[in-house]
């Protein structure tokens, strides 16, 4: 075993950097073991110096993050501070400096990849993130590594634990939307200010890393639709209950049938709770993916917390080191595809559409005349009425997005429809 440390800069010590500063402290020797030198914690940039860090030697804490990624004697950067800016520039900075990068900052690489694998690339050093998506889930690696010589067609996958936690309770106790929230809050699931979470920001950002990856083509945050789920209800739940489905925030990147094009999507959608991602409890985190010679694999587990995050940030610290011994580099970006990333309206999917109705003879016919000019099948209808007034469910066979969103604008505009209770879409067949 190499007797000279591996150098490491933690650069944000919150949460997250503060589990991973005390493994690399009380696993010290195991961690030595398995990478073949031992690794000690250089310095540790943070914006509050004064707060005590139980555990961290007060003399390794500096509030200027670019120096210590400049110092040239640093190995391995690892930036779990977030955001865009300024982790954007010390992680280029620390690949200027001989350093390779561990982060967990799935916001850039959603946002900006391109420039951060580019400049990895320009000067020899690693790029690894396997905390940026799904926590403590194995899933970045295989995509990367175990299945790079398969073909993968689809992921789908429950990537935010705050949102199914929420969808989850609405489901078992028949909580609203707000007093759900409020639940998650308290028991520290959801931020004070959870729209990151609850209108799908966070998970569109997995979205764009896992499509770019499983498709070696660039996905970028823009190109991922995104539709939160602070509009779902307890009605909703209990049509997807008559159907058989719950209801999940869902991630969802595809290739196109002819593998022309791809197309990433974030939104509420109903699926059979026969489909294993229907099990998906609490906090908990899955990822379903389709490959063509593998089939149909499951990762599974917390996908987000200090413990479980660090624990990926750590394993990929110990994959770097590793590469830093052998004078090599892992894996970098693979978008030798270029394929084009299509919109939503181009997507084929299903629909759950519930339509408030007069309660007379021919309503249905009228509805089922929208359906049939704007080339859209249907599968089942329910209706039920009193009163003068009705409610019409109708569910659709599998046809293009933007078809099924000109079905129902067209159907806001019938006399006889008082208004569209809910629109979901089905998946998970």
């Amino acid at each position: 075993m190499r007797t000279r440390p591996l150098k490491v800069a933690l650069l944000g010590c919150g949460v997250v950097g503060s589990e991973v500063a005390r493994i690399m402290t009380t696993h010290a020797d195991d961690l030595a073991a398995r990478i073949g030198a031992p690794v000690e914690l250089a310095g540790v940039a943070v914006r509050r110096p004064s707060k005590v860090r139980e555990g961290i030697d007060p003399s390794l804490i500096t509030t200027d993050a670019t120096a210590l990624v400049k110092r040239g004697d640093i190995d391995v950067a690892i930036e779990v501070i977030g955001g865009i800016e300024p982790a954007r520039a010390l992680i280029t900075t620390a690949f200027e400096h001989g350093a390779s990068v561990v982060s967990a900052n799935k916001a850039l690489l959603a946002e900006d990849g391109a420039t951060l694998y580019a400049a990895a690339e320009q000067h020899g050093r690693d790029l690894y993130f396997e905390a940026a998506v799904a926590g403590a889930i194995p899933l970045i690696r295989p995509l990367r590594e175990s299945l790079a010589g398969d073909k993968v067609n689809r992921v789908l996958g429950i990537v935010n634990g705050t949102t199914n936690f929420i969808l989850d309770k609405m489901d078992t106790s028949g909580a609203g939307y707000s007093e759900a929230l409020d639940e998650a809050t308290a028991l520290g699931y959801a931020e004070a200010d959870p729209t990151a979470d609850v209108e799908g920001f966070d998970a569109a950002a997995k979205a764009a890393i896992l499509a770019g990856i499983a498709f070696h083509t660039r996905v970028r945050l823009d190109d991922v639709y995104r539709e939160g789920m602070t509009e779902v209800t307890a009605a909703d739940f209990a049509s997807a209950k008559r159907m058989g489905c719950t209801i999940k925030l869902l991630a969802i990147c595809e290739r196109a049938a002819d593998g022309q094009s791809v197309t990433a999507r974030v939104h509420p959608a109903m699926i059979p709770l026969s489909h294993p991602l229907a099990s998906v409890r609490e906090a908990y985190n899955a990822v379903f993916v389709e490959a063509e010679a593998a089939g149909r694999l499951m990762f599974y587990g917390p996908g987000a917390g200090g413990s479980p995050t660090a624990s990926a940030v750590l394993g990929d610290l110990v994959a770097v080191c590793r590469n830093k011994l052998a004078e090599a580099t892992g894996p970098g970006e693979s978008a030798y595809t270029q394929l084009p990333v299509s919109s939503m309206g181009e997507v084929v999917t299903r629909y759950h559409i519930s339509l408030d109705v007069a309660d007379k003879p021919g309503v249905l016919a009228q509805v089922a005349t929208v359906f049939a000019e704007h080339g859209v099948s249907i599968d089942t209808v329910r209706q039920q009425g009193k009163d003068g007034e009705a409610s019409l469910v109708v569910v659709t066979h599998r046809a293009p997005d933007a078809a099924l969103s000109g079905t129902v604008e067209a159907l806001r505009k019938l006399d006889t429809v008082r208004g569209v209770a809910s629109i979901m879409r089905v998946e998970g067949e």
